[in-house]
């Protein structure tokens, strides 16, 4: 590219221009994960098309009454998302500005759903950019047929009985109904 463009042209053009994108841009999707619903799953998959890295993050709260252990959770993500090379799943302890500078990344992925969930969000971000101007929110739209979806909902139609078809992966189903010691629900006849 360089040998047919006018040096006058050259001087001045990063080289990042000439040589493509060199920074790798890493992306944290932090959250509760209690239980990994299709909905999480939805904006993994987007997100591991956007970013080079995605980590996706579960923040160790004492002070919430999680149903699932974080190690439970740990593994249920892992299983969830194996398919994409690019997505790493872990667990952090503290403020998000500072797991995100341990680990390089430059933008925070963050899920939307309904106008309650923006206004948290917001005031979320920009505490995040308070802490640190460096880092970026990213908001995205869950795919419509999870608009509705959240772990809290998951759990109580699991602990009502009801079915849970294409709200979670089945492996999850599984650990949900277990830990609830709820039956599947009976096929319709």
């Amino acid at each position: 590219m360089s040998a047919v463009l006018p040096a006058t042209w050259l001087r001045g053009t990063p080289v990042c221009f000439l040589r493509g994108t060199l920074k790798r841009v890493i992306a944290i999707y932090p959250g509760s994960f209690d239980p990994l619903t299709n909905g999480h799953l939805d904006l993994i998959q987007r997100g591991a098309k956007i970013f080079d890295e995605l980590v996706v993050a579960i923040l160790r709260n004492s002070e919430k009454n999680a149903l699932f252990t974080v190690d439970e959770r740990l593994e249920m993500l892992r299983a969830g998302t194996g398919q994409w090379s690019n997505v790493r799943v872990e667990s952090f302890e503290g403020l998000l500005v500072d797991y995100a500078r341990i680990r390089g990344a430059s933008a925070v992925l963050r899920g939307i759903r309904v106008v309650s969930d923006y206004e948290y969000e917001l005031q979320m971000a920009w505490m995040n950019r308070k802490l640190d101007p460096t880092l970026e929110t990213i908001f995205m739209m869950p795919a419509g047929a999870y608009s509705y979806l959240s772990s809290r909902i998951v759990r109580e139609i699991a602990s009502l009985g009801g079915s849970l078809a294409g709200l979670v992966p089945a492996s999850v189903d599984v650990q949900l109904r277990a830990r609830l010691g709820v039956a599947p629900p009976l096929a319709p006849k």
